[in-house]
């Protein structure tokens, strides 16, 4: 068992949800699908494992500060393969 990420909502109304990530080495998020469209701001380097359908795993790296966005409808789980991380994620509803 790794150790769970914490999560903290920064902003939930009717438009978007805004969620800071935080990540100890090898803590995950748990499969989960997004049911909206998200975009993801590194607030520190992030160094992720994504375990993906199928049994596929991939390493990726995001600079700090930089951002990405993706479709609803992604499912994974998302481990820090790195030192500790932590980004913010905004989902369009």
């Amino acid at each position: 068992m790794r150790p769970a990420a914490s999560s903290t909502v920064q902003a939930d109304d009717d438009r978007v949800r805004v969620t800071r990530f935080d990540f100890e080495p090898g803590a995950e998020t748990g499969w989960h699908v997004h049911a909206h469209d998200y975009v993801i701001t590194a607030l520190t380097e992030c160094r992720m494992r994504l375990e993906e359908p199928g049994g596929g795993t991939r390493e990726v790296t995001v600079a700090a500060g930089d951002s990405y966005r993706r479709d609803a409808g992604v499912e994974h789980n998302v481990i820090c393969a790195g030192p500790a991380m932590s980004f913010v994620e905004v989902e369009i509803k």
